[in-house]
C-alpha cells in the first residue's frame, strides 16, 4: 500500500511520493482555459473544493489500497465525500510536504518549465486578480447594501432632529405658543413651509394640510393671541428653506424605509417576518452582515447594540444590560420591565435560529417562529405576572464602632 502526498498549487496540482518527487501531476495554467474560469478553479480550492477534472485526475491516479495524504482536513472531507474508493488521510504539516514547499521553484520548473523568476511574477499576479475576486464578491452581497441602507437611515433622522430643533427655536420667536402645541417635527415644518406668516394660520388651512381638527382650532386660537414678534417675508424665506429641507428629508426617509422593507424580503425573509425589516436590517448592520449575525450565539444577539453598557458591567461590576437593540420590539419595550429580559432572551434565540435558515437554508418558516416565540411570551406573562418582591435593606455595623473624619487623632 503506497501514499499519495496531495500538493495543490496555483500553476498544477501534484501527487508525490514519499520522497517528495512529483509522481504525476495535472497543469492548471494552460493556454486552453479562459482567464475567469482559471480564476474560478483556484478560488473553489481555496475553499476546500476541488472542481471534477481534479477530482478525475485524483482518481485516476491513485490506485485502489493507496492512500491519498492531504494537509487540510475539511478538503479530506470534501474529497472522501466525493470519491468513495479513495482512502483520504489528513496529516497537516507533514515533512513530505514541508520539503516539496521549499522545493516548489525547482519542481514547477522540472515539470511546468516555468522558470522560478516567473513562477513568482505569475504568483504576484494571480493573488491580486483572486483579492479583486474575493473583494467583488464580498461587496455584491445584497445585506451589506441593507446595512448601508438603515446607517443612511439613522442619518436622515438625526439631520431630520437637528433641522427640527433649529426651525423651532428659529420659528419660536414669531409664534412661540406653536412649539407646545405640535409635537410632529412634519406637522410642524408643514405649519411653517405652507403658511408661513402667524396670522394666516386658520383652522381651514390646517385641515387642508392634513392635522386634526382639535390641534387645528387649538393652533388657530393660539396664533390669534399670540406674544411672538412680527416677521418679515425675508426672515420668513430664510426659515422656510430649512423647514423644506425638513419635509424633503422626510420623503427621503420614507423612500428609504420602502427600499429596506424591499431588500430585507430578498436577503432575510425569516428576520423580516420575525421583527420586521428596520429592527432586522439593523441587527445585520450591527453584526456586520448576515453571515456574522447567523454565526453569533442568542446571547450575544440579546444584547446587540448595548456594547458600552455590557463591557461597563465586565469593567466595574454594574448591571449587565438585558437588551440591546432588539428592546425596539413591541414585545419587550411594552412589557413590564420585570419580564423585559425573559422575552428578550426568547426573542434573541428565535432570531438566532431565523438567521441561520436566512443565511444558509432560505426556507421561510418566519410564521412558525413567530408563532412559539408567542407561546413563550404568554408564558412568561402568565409565570412572572407580578414583579419580584425587593429585598429587604440591610444596614451593616460599622466596624470599630464611631468612625471619625480625619483618622487618630
Amino acid at each position: 500500500m503506497a501514499k499519495a502526498y496531495l500538493l495543490l498549487n496555483p500553476l498544477a496540482v501534484y501527487l508525490l511520493d514519499e520522497g517528495g518527487e512529483a509522481k504525476t501531476f495535472y497543469k492548471l495554467y494552460r493556454d486552453d482555459i479562459s482567464r475567469e474560469r482559471y480564476l474560478e478553479l483556484l478560488y473553489d480550492m481555496e475553499q476546500g473544493k476541488l472542481p471534477e477534472e481534479i477530482l478525475e485526475f485524483i482518481a485516476r491516479s491513485v490506485e485502489p489500497g493507496d492512500e491519498l495524504v492531504v494537509e487540510d482536513s475539511d478538503l479530506g472531507r470534501f474529497i472522501s465525500s466525493k470519491l468513495k474508493d479513495v482512502k483520504v488521510v489528513p496529516a497537516a504539516g507533514n515533512e513530505v510536504m514541508l520539503k516539496a514547499r521549499e522545493n516548489i521553484a525547482n519542481l514547477i520548473e522540472t515539470s511546468l518549465g516555468v522558470s522560478a523568476q516567473k513562477y513568482y511574477s505569475l504568483l504576484h499576479e494571480l493573488t491580486l486578480q483572486l483579492t479583486r475576486l474575493k473583494v467583488k464578491e464580498v461587496a455584491e452581497k445584497r445585506d451589506l447594501f441593507v446595512a448601508q441602507a438603515i446607517n443612511a437611515l439613522d442619518d436622515v433622522n438625526k439631520t431630520i432632529n437637528l433641522f427640527a430643533s433649529r426651525v423651532r427655536e428659529w420659528y419660536s420667536l414669531h409664534f412661540p405658543e406653536l412649539d407646545e402645541l405640535v409635537d410632529e417635527h412634519e406637522d410642524y415644518f408643514r405649519i411653517v413651509s405652507n403658511i408661513g406668516f402667524r396670522d394666516k394660520i386658520t383652522k381651514e388651512k390646517l385641515l387642508e394640510i392634513g392635522l386634526k381638527e382639535d390641534l387645528a382650532e387649538k393652533i388657530a386660537n393660539a396664533a390669534k393671541s399670540s406674544m411672538g414678534a412680527d416677521l418679515t417675508e425675508f426672515d420668513l424665506e430664510a426659515i422656510r428653506l430649512i423647514s423644506d429641507t425638513g419635509l424633503r428629508l422626510y420623503a427621503v426617509r420614507r423612500s428609504l424605509e420602502r427600499y429596506i422593507d424591499e431588500a430585507m424580503y430578498e436577503v432575510a425573509p425569516n428576520i423580516r417576518g420575525l421583527v420586521g425589516s428596520l429592527l432586522g436590517a439593523r441587527l445585520i448592520s450591527l453584526a456586520g452582515g448576515l453571515d456574522k449575525l447567523a454565526k453569533l450565539p442568542a446571547s450575544t444577539i440579546q444584547v446587540l447594540g448595548a456594547e458600552k453598557a455590557l463591557f461597563r458591567a465586565l469593567r466595574y461590576g454594574a448591571k449587565p444590560p438585558k437588551h440591546g437593540v432588539i428592546f425596539q420590539h413591541p414585545l419587550i419595550h411594552k412589557s413590564p420591565k420585570w419580564q423585559r429580559g425573559k422575552i428578550a432572551r426568547a426573542l434573541a434565540a428565535k432570531l438566532a435560529i431565523a438567521a441561520r435558515i436566512d443565511a444558509f437554508s432560505g426556507e421561510y418558516r418566519a410564521d412558525e417562529l413567530r408563532e412559539d416565540l408567542e407561546k413563550r411570551v404568554e408564558e412568561i406573562k402568565t409565570l412572572y405576572a407580578k414583579p419580584p418582591a425587593k429585598p429587604e435593606k440591610t444596614t451593616k455595623a460599622r466596624k470599630g464602632g464611631k468612625h471619625h473624619k480625619g483618622g487618630r487623632r
